[in-house]
């Protein structure tokens, strides 16, 4: 196996002097309101750093800044952090292909990233393989690749395409259109669209938005009265048509669907419940909202729409999912028809494709898929090559199918699929430059939980590892929203694989991995389940030998920050290094802010009842934190300022109680990004920028250096 000088570091020392890493820290104080405080049921809670809820304040400002300082001068006195930041780059550095489909106009349209640009570009062909033009390059829209393409939407005739974008990670979203011949912009432009496609139909399309928010609280400020617009082609957005609201649910969501046919517009409703609530309308015979499903108790998603019938996938009556059918000549949910029933795994997606169905389940954590007919019977399996995640692309105009498959060492490579003779071939498979994935393996384990439950976990390591105990581990998860932690491939990760780490990866309740019964286990008043199972995960990492405290660093994001923050309270012994990104860390009152309001369904509130709020008190990561000396291990918080997603002052919060408070010397930090989101739509360079940071932090802490040896 060849290796780049600092791929072949991988042998690991133990740092000296010169790598301290227990200088004491000066923290900025941070501005304080000391006699503020909430009522809760006839429970008093403090709430000290409520001003850096304010933050578009002087004072809070100032404190960003000071705090920032900080940070970078820890991790710039990092003497490897400059290696890391290379062989990042040249990890990052390889050819990256999405899933080709095939437009209305007959080419084939496909994203690709030939390398380190900042985002990935649109391109189109006339053949798979054939020369590609640029149809949209996002690259183009900003001058640091701050401005992301979300979504493209082609109207039916194939003449124009929609599309969205979001501005330095904000949810909030633009529309705008252009030929698609041509690749000219038009006129139309949306502003403060939120949660949105473009739903074709006629001279223009369907989208939803928020009304235009308070300046100055654009990403704080919480988002209500979410309306479905009707824009027509060259006109301003003064004159779009509202054609759905719910004024007596102002925290709904709500989303349209139009089929190829543009015939019936279909509208979604979420935000109150675990699932949506469906509704839908004729639009030839301008007929009234026919209500197909009122609650909002089950997952539905509308998967197609042909010969008269829509195909929905849901929970309703089955905790892992059914493929059921609705007549359009009577659409409500009691006269819907079961076409594929609950079976052993979880069912994930439907697609069409010609007469055939390609349905997508999930087994234990891990894609499959089979080919069924459109009655129902399953005729056939894709052949994976290992543990995986799958994308598909389909259409039931043609038999045409391409997937995608990967896995942790199986970088997104893309397959066609012949539906009639069940043969898979690979159309493009990327390579990182020196390594060689077959060094490398996957095992899946399944570790007892404090209640016995069993919790899948994904074990990748480098071959030839022994169980000494002695090996720095990477621990992930997030337990949360119905969310699945399927294999995945991270070139950012193999940094740490290739320098002898492992990286484990547990499939905590509150996902999906299991259905509806997995994900209620881990909400609500049963979210200490999710805690732990994580804190389990570790032990078993220990106990079994992969590791031991001193080496064991824990990460996760938004939910997972969450989740890291309060399994840090809980035992903060069993941990070295602590990475909580984007996390939600202010429990009572992470309700108020943008649209926590949606995360009810999970987590309860604390206006619910006494109850309620004990019990989120009781985890909530910035009111645990504790002040007696406790030894914490090393944490570094991360947030961006155009987070309107969880907003930065849950991190802001916690990492000034943290800093506060007697935890032993190992650093606090908090590494705040500028003109940066939630995560969805980073450039490439501040991904880079981002994981040199976390990486240099974590190896410092672990009082452990790559050394380039020979």
């Amino acid at each position: 196996m060849k290796l780049s000088s600092f791929a072949v570091m991988l042998s690991v020392g133990i740092m000296g002097a010169s790598c301290s890493q227990t200088k004491v820290l000066n923290y900025p104080a941070a501005p304080k309101a000391p006699d503020v405080s909430d009522e809760y049921f006839g429970i008093a809670v403090a709430d000290p750093y409520r001003p850096l809820e304010n933050d578009t304040s002087a004072a809070t400002a100032e404190w960003v800044a000071a705090e920032n300082a900080v940070t970078r001068k820890y991790l710039s006195d990092i003497p490897f952090r400059e290696a890391i930041r290379d062989r990042l780059t040249t990890l990052n550095n390889y050819s990256k292909s999405g899933l080709p489909w095939k437009g209305k106009d007959g080419k084939y349209y496909f994203f690709e990233n030939d390398g380190l640009k900042n985002q990935s570009v649109l391109y189109r062909c006339d053949s798979i393989g054939g020369e590609a033009e640029v149809f949209l390059d996002p690259n183009s829209l900003s001058t640091d690749g701050t401005v992301a393409l979300t979504g493209v939407f082609p109207s039916n005739d194939g003449r124009f395409t929609a599309y969205t974008i979001s501005r330095n990670g904000s949810d909030w979203t633009e529309i705008y259109v252009m030929d698609t011949r041509t690749k000219e912009l038009l006129s139309d432009h949306i502003e403060w669209a939120k949660f949105t496609d473009a739903a074709w139909a006629g001279n223009g399309f369907f989208y939803s938005a928020y009304p235009r928010p308070e300046a100055g609280k654009e990403f704080s400020n919480a988002n209500e009265n979410h309306q479905v617009y009707y824009h027509e082609l060259g006109t301003d957005q003064s004159a779009d048509k509202v054609v759905y609201e719910d004024a007596a649910h102002p925290l709904h969501f709500h989303s349209a669907f139009v089929p190829d046919s543009e015939d019936y517009l279909f509208v979604t409703g979420a935000g109150e419940g675990v699932g949506a609530s469906l509704m839908v309308r004729n639009l030839k015979g301008n007929g009234d909202w026919v209500v197909m499903e009122p609650s909002q108790d089950y997952n539905i998603e509308i998967m197609d729409v042909a010969d008269g019938k829509v195909y929905l996938l849901t929970n309703m009556g089955a905790l892992k999912g059914r493929l059921m059918c609705a007549s359009l000549a009577n659409p409500v949910s009691g006269a819907w028809t079961e076409l594929i029933p609950e079976g052993e795994g979880v069912l994930k997606g439907v697609e069409l494709s010609g007469d055939k169905m390609l349905v997508q389940y999930e087994q234990d954590a891990s894609d499959r898929v089979y080919v069924y007919d459109r009655s129902g019977k399953r005729l056939g399996e894709i052949e994976l090559p290992t543990y995986g995640t799958v994308g598909l692309s389909a259409s039931k105009k043609s038999p045409e199918v391409f997937y995608s498959f990967t896995s942790f060492t199986y970088p997104s490579a893309i397959y066609s699929y012949d539906v009639a003779t069940g043969n898979s071939v690979l159309v493009k498979q990327p390579s990182v430059d020196g390594l060689d994935m077959d060094d490398y393996v996957t095992e899946q384990v399944f570790y007892p939980s404090a209640d016995g439950t069993k919790v899948p976990m994904f074990i990748t390591y480098r071959k030839g590892i022994e169980r000494n105990g002695n090996n720095p581990v990477y621990l992930y998860g997030y337990g949360g929203f119905n969310v699945s932690l399927t294999p995945g491939f991270s070139a950012n990760r193999m940094l740490w694989l290739e320098n002898g780490g492992i990286y484990a990866q547990a499939n905590l309740r509150g996902g999906s991995e299991y259905g509806e019964e997995w994900h209620v286990a881990g909400t609500k008043m049963e979210k200490l389940n999710v805690f732990n199972d994580f804190i389990a995960a570790a032990e078993y990492l220990v106990q079994q030998g992969w590791t031991n405290p001193e080496l064991l660093t824990i990460e996760g994001g938004s939910n997972g920050g969450l989740l890291v923050g309060a399994a840090v309270n809980m035992r903060p012994d069993l941990f070295k290094v602590a990475i909580p990104r984007v996390g939600v860390m202010d429990m009572m009152r992470y309700h108020l802010f943008t649209i926590g309001w949606n995360w009810a369904s999970d987590y309860g509130t604390s206006a619910d009842s006494k109850e309620m709020a004990e019990y989120l008190l009781g985890y909530s990561p910035v009111h645990n934190i504790r002040n007696d000396g406790t030894p914490y291990p090393a944490i570094m918080v991360t947030t961006a300022d155009h987070d309107d997603r969880v907003v930065p002052a849950h991190s802001f919060k916690y990492a000034a109680a943290l800093q506060a408070a007697d935890t032993g010397d190992a650093p606090k930090l908090i590494r705040i990004d500028s003109n940066a989101g939630h995560g969805a739509g980073k450039p490439m360079t501040k991904v880079i920028d981002e994981y040199t940071d976390i990486y240099s932090y974590i190896y410092n802490n672990l009082g452990i250096e790559p050394s380039a040896k020979k």
